[in-house]
């Protein structure tokens, strides 16, 4: 992972670090194995460190954390859910542009504050 921004989560990790955050974070599900969670990882990273103190942002590796990816229902990579009070509020499914990311981000912290 590029960034000291984005937090690799497990399944041992994801409660504390997701479902118990005081902030809304985004959650990337991929893959290695995955060429369209290749190229969204370094979009996800510069969000990451745009958004530094606003979101939390963290990169679940499905393979290696089957049972979180199975809790969430993630079938197809890369999806992106942002949670919010631990709650899933938006689910981004599938190779996006910078901008439509930074808009689904921006419009659950205007429901924020």
């Amino acid at each position: 992972m590029g960034s000291e921004n984005v937090i690799e989560l497990t399944d041992e990790n994801f409660e504390a670090e997701v479902v118990n955050s005081d902030v809304p974070v985004l959650v990337d599900f991929w893959a290695e194995w995955c060429m369209p969670c290749r190229m969204i990882a370094p979009m996800v990273e510069d969000l990451a460190e745009e958004y530094a103190g606003r979101i939390k942002v963290g990169k679940l590796d499905t393979d290696a954390s089957r049972e979180t990816a199975s809790k969430f229902g993630i079938q197809a990579i890369p999806s992106l859910l942002l949670f919010r009070g631990g709650q899933v509020i938006r689910k981004i499914v599938g190779l996006r542009s910078k901008n439509e990311l930074k808009a689904e981000i921006d419009a659950v912290l205007a429901e924020v504050s």
